[in-house]
C-alpha cells in the first residue's frame, strides 16, 4: 500500500479522500491549519495508529515554501493536493484567491522535486471553472465540455469581480501545474480533478450548517426556509457527488494509466428545480420550508436539458472506473448529514 500525502485533510472533499485512503489500506499523513481541526480527525478514527494516519500543521498554503516540511515523510510515494480558498468574501481578488490557489500549487510542486524524490505521483483538485467558458453560459447546445477544454479568462477579467477571481484561480493554478512538470521534469506525474458543483454528505465531525461548501450551502438555504418566494438560477447545471470524486482522487493514484491526465469528473445534469422536488419527497417534513411547488425558477434555461451545453465524462469512466451516484441518493444523503448537524 502506498504512503501519501493529503493536504487541506479538514476540507468537505478531503474528508471524504481520507477515507477512501484508509479504506483502501494506504498510510496517511494529512496537512491541516491547527492542531484544533487535526484533534477533531483524530477522534473520528479511534482506532487507527498514528503509523496509519498522522498530521502536520501547514497554516497559510501561500507561503513560500510552505509545504517544504509536510512532504518530508519517509517513504512518501503519492501526493493529493486539495487544499485551495475556494469562498467569495473576498477584498483582493489577486491577494485573497489567485496568489494562494497558484503559489500553493507550484509551491507544492517545487517542495516534492526538491524534497521528496521518492514520490511518483500527485493528484491536484482543480475545478470544472478551469474548463469552462463562462461568457458563453449553459445555452450552448452545440459545444461539448471535455478535458481539452481551459476557460480563456484573462487576468484583467480576473480581477473585475470575485466570480471572475475564483474561476481565474483555478485555471491559472491547473496551468501553472501543468506547466510546471513540463518545464521542470520532475520524478513524478500529475493528474488533475475537475468538478462541477459538489454534492453530498458533509462530514459530521468537521462541519457545522455555517461552514459548508458552496455547493451544498443551496440545499441547507431550501431546508431552512431562505428561498421560500423564488428558486434561484442553477448556474452551472453539472454536478457530482463528493463520494465519487474523492475515489477519483485515489483511483489516480491506483491506476497508471492516470497519469498526466486531466479528469473532467461530472455525473451529468441537475437543476436547483429538481432537488426542491427530491428533498419535497423524502423529507415531507420540510414542506413549510420549501418553495410551494408552483414557485417560479431554478429550472433549465429552455425548460429541458436540451438547450445546455453537453459533457463527455468517458475518461473518467474508461481510466478510473468511476460509476456515477445518482442526483436523489446524493441529496438525500446530503440532507440526512445536515439533519445530523441541526437542519
Amino acid at each position: 500500500m502506498t504512503k501519501v500525502l493529503l493536504t487541506g485533510g479538514s476540507g468537505f472533499i478531503a474528508a471524504h479522500i481520507l477515507d477512501v485512503l484508509l479504506n483502501h489500506g494506504h498510510s496517511v499523513v494529512t496537512t491541516v491549519r491547527s492542531e484544533e481541526k487535526a484533534s477533531k480527525i483524530r477522534e473520528a478514527y479511534p482506532d487507527t495508529p498514528k503509523s496509519k494516519l498522522d498530521f502536520v500543521i501547514v497554516e497559510d498554503i501561500a507561503k513560500e515554501g510552505a509545504f517544504d516540511e509536510a512532504v518530508k515523510v519517509e517513504g512518501l510515494e503519492a501526493v493529493l493536493h486539495t487544499a485551495s480558498p475556494f469562498h467569495f468574501n473576498v477584498t483582493d481578488t489577486q491577494k485573497d484567491l489567485i496568489d494562494p490557489a497558484v503559489i500553493g500549487t507550484t509551491g507544492i510542486l517545487k517542495a516534492i522535486k526538491k524534497n521528496a524524490p521518492s514520490v511518483k505521483r500527485v493528484v491536484i483538485t482543480s475545478s470544472f471553472a478551469s474548463i469552462l467558458t463562462a461568457s458563453k453560459g449553459p445555452s450552448w447546445p452545440e459545444h461539448t465540455y471535455s478535458e481539452l477544454d481551459w476557460n480563456p479568462v484573462t487576468m484583467e477579467e480576473a480581477v473585475q469581480n470575485p466570480a471572475n477571481g475564483y474561476r481565474a484561480s483555478k485555471t491559472f493554478a491547473e496551468r501553472a501545474a501543468w506547466e510546471f512538470v513540463k518545464n521542470e521534469k520532475p520524478n513524478f506525474a500529475i493528474s488533475t480533478m475537475c468538478p462541477p458543483l459538489v454534492f453530498g454528505p458533509i462530514v459530521h465531525y468537521l462541519n457545522s450548517l455555517d461552514a459548508l461548501n458552496t455547493s451544498n450551502q443551496r440545499v441547507r438555504n431550501f431546508i431552512t426556509g431562505q428561498v421560500k418566494k423564488e428558486i434561484p438560477d442553477t448556474g452551472t447545471f453539472i454536478w457530482v457527488d463528493v463520494r465519487d470524486l474523492a475515489l477519483a482522487h485515489v483511483k489516480a493514484i491506483e491506476v497508471p494509466e492516470a497519469a498526466d491526465k486531466r479528469f473532467f469528473i461530472t455525473a451529468g445534469y441537475f437543476s436547483n428545480k429538481e432537488v426542491v422536488e427530491i428533498i419535497r419527497k423524502n423529507f415531507p417534513e420540510y414542506e413549510e420550508k420549501l418553495p410551494g411547488k408552483d414557485v417560479k425558477g431554478g429550472g433549465y434555461p429552455e425548460g429541458d436539458q436540451a438547450g445546455l451545453y453537453k459533457y463527455d465524462n468517458s475518461r473518467v469512466k474508461n481510466v478510473l472506473g468511476i460509476e456515477f451516484t445518482p442526483l436523489e441518493k446524493s441529496i438525500v444523503d446530503l440532507v440526512k448529514s445536515l439533519k445530523a448537524v441541526g437542519a
